[in-house]
């Protein structure tokens, strides 16, 4: 071979003997064939085969079986966000005429997505209130194909009642997925509890250190696994071998983020609760919080994620008190290394006047417990001084 064909045509290199821990980030657009006949035939090669760069390498494949396996499925796919893995379910099981029921405390785009995306090409939506129960059954028709679940709810931590809506789902034959970003897989299994879809933003604790976009849709059904991919080659969805890479190794160190963050949120959200008004902490593994006993029932944990409700009297301090955060940081997102501070306002088709106002959504990362106690102190005390006036008026 002459010079510029040697600088292209790499010579093969052994890999006897060699044996890493680390995963090998696997690069590709183009999936060269042994033969033409092999190529012609690649639409054969099913869904754990390699034709296209766009589909999948062994590192992406890697991360879906990792996955597959934690949420005790059959297979996964990756998709580029949360919120993508959310719409290609959606695209890829209703048509025009059907309805999805949501309920009322999900992440907000994905109504957002019905409304702008899928009303206007004849697919309806109905907004359910989360805490509904069996009770969905009464917003049933012959027109809903698809129930959509998120427990706990975004922001404010409902537990939704799984069980009890998978058995109304079944009866009707309707399909049904959960959003689990909050729990993971380590600490609720949606397939288990008969939900046909079970995505994740892997862009939270997955990831685990706020530098990758990336979600995972597991079902344990091979047709709706088939139905997932046939939409994602349509869409031209694909997701970059580096991000899973990154997302593979954090996946090494979930469990004991996890379990750190976990305990730490609970305890704060425990002290909070001591010093303010009832009701104004939400966190699912509070005694005192509604749904607290479904969640003791199907979860086995609980992560890193809780908010507060802001009083009235105390909305007008909380900018000062969040810029002056010295550990903390002001974003969106959750599940990373850094603790997180986000005010948020919500929005309520069902209940209008649930949590009026400000609710500070507080994720607790891998930082110094008195560093961020020291941070979130003032906060406290801002609420606390109008409870502590109501109580001695």
């Amino acid at each position: 071979m002459r010079d510029k064909t040697l600088c292209v045509k790499r010579p093969e290199v052994s890999h006897e003997g060699f044996a890493s821990l680390a995963i090998p980030t696997y690069r590709a657009s183009t999936i060269v064939f042994d033969s033409a006949e092999a190529y012609a035939n690649r639409k054969y090669r099913g869904p754990d085969g390699y034709t296209y760069g766009l589909h999948g390498t062994p590192t992406s494949r890697t991360l879906e079986a990792s996955i597959t396996a934690l949420e005790q499925g059959l297979r996964t796919v990756l998709v580029p966000s949360g919120q993508a893995a959310i719409t290609i379910v959606f695209l890829s099981v209703l048509m025009p005429g059907d309805t999805v029921l949501i309920p009322d405390s999900a992440y907000p785009p994905v109504a957002g997505f019905c409304e702008n995306y899928l009303k206007p090409r004849g697919i309806s939506f109905r907004v359910y209130d989360p805490m509904i129960g069996r009770g969905i059954t009464e917003l049933i028709d012959e027109t809903v194909k698809l129930i959509w679940t998120e427990t706990p709810g975004s922001t404010t931590m409902e537990i939704q009642n799984i069980p009890a809506i998978v058995a109304v789902a079944k009866a009707r034959g309707i399909l049904t997925g959960c959003d689990n970003t909050w729990a993971t897989p380590l600490y609720f299994k949606p397939l288990a509890h008969g939900m046909d879809f079970s995505s994740m933003a892997l862009t939270k604790y997955v990831g685990g250190h706020s530098d990758l976009l990336m979600g995972s849709i597991a079902v344990k059904d091979i047709d709706l696994h088939r139905r997932l991919k046939d939409t994602m080659r349509m869409i031209g969805l694909g997701v970059s071998p580096d991000d899973c890479a990154l997302a593979l190794r954090g996946l090494e160190t979930m469990g004991v983020r996890l379990a750190h963050s976990g305990r730490v949120a609970l305890d704060f959200a425990r002290r909070i609760e001591s010093r303010v008004a009832r009701g104004l902490v939400l966190h699912p593994a509070l005694p005192s919080v509604p749904g607290y006993e479904v969640w003791k029932r199907d979860f086995t944990g609980a992560s890193g994620v809780f908010s507060v409700v802001i009083p009235a009297h105390a909305e007008d301090a909380l900018p000062a008190l969040l810029t002056a955060a010295k550990t903390f940081s002001i974003g969106a997102s959750w599940g990373g290394t850094h603790s997180l501070l986000a005010p948020m306002t919500i929005s309520r088709v069902t209940d209008p006047d649930t949590h009026p106002g400000t609710i500070l959504r507080i994720s607790i990362g891998l930082e110094d417990e008195a560093d961020l106690w020291a941070d979130l102190e003032p906060i406290i005390d801002a609420i606390a001084s109008g409870f502590a006036t109501a109580k001695t008026a």
